[in-house]
């Protein structure tokens, strides 16, 4: 009697297991992440990761890749940023669908607003930022190569904004592009759409290398320990002030960094570089913003 007492209690709640595992199994799994982060020896690396919608530049996408630039910025672990995407497009541009007459003036101010906010973003960073690009770019994503500070792009690569063959200018694309490549340059792909390739990408500027897709990665990963090996806090004042300075006149560039000069000498780190150069050994940098007492 006990056993079959047992067995009779057994048998609703092996049922309810089972159904359970049967409600689970018919349940949609949870999206993916349209960004992912992964971090290990100071170097962050941003994947943008919606590869079926070519990475578009959704607002969604906008906001997890705010999100992860944004992390723990401050922290002296994180030393460079690297952007890169899965799939055989880097970055296509907005969403267009997000685009049409059937979502509202708001949202499409929205999107704008929170895009022109990543760009500038990058760089206000305090930290170099790299795209590595290995596939096509075009529009907002071409805008996002040119905001990078730097861009390793893969030999295969393309870069085009093709919005005038759609009725949408790329209006927004043109503040990075015209600050990074000659003027006729960029208007002549603002104007036709056509693609840069990658070797044409590098001589007008808009890439910092090219090399094959099977050494993209040792590339890009080479130039970021490289970067790793300096101090945060002095790369940080160094990249404040070359964006300051690009948007002054000669007298007043050579005036305002001038100071930076003199301001980078009193920092810890700044000390610390130079009496390691002097005592011919390696630096012990602090990375902080602190003034040597």
């Amino acid at each position: 009697m006990a056993a079959a007492g047992l067995w009779r209690m057994r048998r609703p709640l092996a049922a309810a297991f089972s159904s359970a595992a049967a409600a689970g199994a018919g349940r949609p799994s949870p999206p993916e992440k349209l960004t992912v982060r992964r971090q290990a020896e100071g170097v962050r690396n941003i994947i943008l990761n919606n590869p079926r919608k070519r990475n578009a530049l959704s607002l969604s996408m906008l906001q997890s890749l705010r999100e992860d630039l944004l992390h723990d910025v401050k922290s002296k672990d994180l030393r460079v940023i690297i952007i890169s995407a899965e799939g055989p497009v880097f970055c296509s541009g907005h969403d267009l669908k997000e685009l049409s007459s059937e979502d509202d003036v708001k949202h499409h101010s929205q999107v704008f607003e929170i895009c022109a906010e990543v760009m500038t973003l990058i760089q206000k960073l305090p930290v170099p930022v790299i795209a590595k690009v290995n596939g096509l770019a075009t529009a907002a994503g071409c805008q996002l190569v040119a905001s990078c500070d730097i861009a390793v792009a893969s030999e295969k690569s393309q870069f085009a904004t093709p919005g005038v063959n759609i009725g949408l200018f790329c209006s927004t694309p043109a503040v990075a592009l015209g600050r990074s490549l000659p003027r006729k340059v960029a208007l002549e792909m603002l104007f036709t759409g056509e693609p840069l390739s990658a070797q044409e990408a590098l001589m007008h500027g808009l890439v910092s290398k090219v090399v094959p897709e099977d050494k993209l990665e040792e590339e890009t990963m080479k130039i970021s320990h490289k970067i790793c090996k300096s101090s945060k806090s002095i790369l940080a004042l160094g990249k404040a002030t070359f964006y300051r300075q690009m948007t002054q006149d000669l007298d007043t560039a050579y005036k305002m960094t001038t100071q930076v000069m003199v301001d980078n000498l009193t920092l810890r780190d700044g000390q610390e570089g130079i009496e390691a150069f002097i005592q011919k050994r390696k630096p012990v940098w602090s990375h902080s913003q602190d003034e040597k007492k």
